[in-house]
């Protein structure tokens, strides 16, 4: 059987260079991307997390381990068991904590996730509804560049439904996910009501506005950031629509996403901390973003900072994470 032309050329080349690392989960979209990969013969091993939050968790498992024996790919699992509170969250939280410590310790340079184009429509259907602007509307890219690795989805511009038929004319096995259908959750509200009948009709013009769109964002994240451990310095800029949207984007690396009301907080105070958990600071010329903590500091380290011009909610993660005030005057001006 010919390989299917799902995947793009230019992202095909690029992974063929690359050691990558696929999220795998079992279920259809990344149970399709592992033999899409596969068949355009992409280099890539892969990683499993167990939540253990449905009878066939393990089973789904017990699936990774067989795929990864037949095609000699070197398997990681994670297992764990969250609380039902905020569970998308800390399941996220928890997913990409795995997957970046298996980046840091065996130097895969790409995370290939299973995406789609209906989950990209959904992400911004929900964030319209809650008021965003065109960043955060357009949330995950095809390439999204990180500082040590790279995160690709190359489905990024396929329907799910061309996925299944994929999965079924190769009679591939995959688990389907029965919350999926579930109307008390939010997301899946969006999917069933909205973007899936969205899709059906108007696929073309749907996938011709998000190129439209991804070329607008970048015009409006016209400047670098300098990012040391988890600490973000960014140029202040005169337009705060720009500040705003560098900032988002900062503040999603250390895992929170903002809201409407805790971005107007942000522009308004110049100086706070966002919930409860990253610390967001203005200067004259630079914003500097941190993981927020409240330590003991020694007084000539304190006074150091204040030599330097480093805000009060940023230096107790200097402190913790060893930084020496000195060190940022090639980044910022105090």
């Amino acid at each position: 059987m010919q390989p299917s032309p799902l995947l793009h050329e230019a992202t095909l080349n690029r992974l063929r260079q690359s050691k990558n690392i696929l999220a795998f989960s079992g279920g259809g979209d990344s149970t399709a991307l592992f033999f899409l990969l596969h068949e355009y013969h992409i280099p890539f091993d892969i990683a499993h997390v167990n939540y253990q939050t449905r009878p066939q968790s393990h089973e789904e498992e017990a699936y990774a381990k067989e795929l990864s024996l037949r095609f000699n790919k070197h398997l990681f699992t994670f297992t764990c068991k969250l609380e039902n509170s905020n569970f998308e969250h800390q399941a996220r939280h928890v997913r990409y904590t795995f997957f970046e410590s298996l980046i840091n310790e065996h130097g895969y340079e790409t995370l290939i996730m299973a995406h789609h184009l209906g989950d990209k429509l959904e992400w911004f259907l929900m964030q319209l509804c809650k008021g965003a602007g065109v960043v955060e509307l357009l949330g995950m890219q095809e390439w999204d560049e990180k500082e040590i690795y790279s995160i690709v989805r190359p489905l990024l511009h396929a329907r799910k439904e061309v996925l299944q038929k994929y999965l079924q004319t190769r009679h591939i096995r995959y688990f389907e996910d029965e919350s999926n259908a579930s109307l008390e959750h939010w997301r899946n509200h969006f999917r069933h009501t909205f973007a899936t009948p969205l899709l059906k009709n108007y696929e073309k013009g749907i996938s011709k506005s998000f190129e439209y769109l991804s070329a607008d964002a970048k015009r409006l994240l016209p400047h670098t950031h300098t990012k040391i451990q988890q600490l973000f310095i960014l140029p202040n800029d005169p337009d705060d629509l720009i500040n705003i949207r560098h900032i988002d984007k900062s503040v999603k690396s250390l895992g929170l996403l903002l809201s409407s009301s805790q971005r107007q907080e942000i522009l308004r105070t110049k100086a706070c901390v966002v919930g409860g958990k990253v610390a967001i600071c203005f200067t004259q010329e630079q914003i500097f973003i941190a993981p927020y903590l409240v330590i003991s500091m020694d007084k000539s380290f304190k006074e150091a900072c204040r030599k330097e011009g480093i805000p009060n909610k940023i230096r107790p993660y200097l402190f913790s994470a060893g930084i020496q005030p000195s060190a940022l005057r090639l980044y910022h001006k105090p």
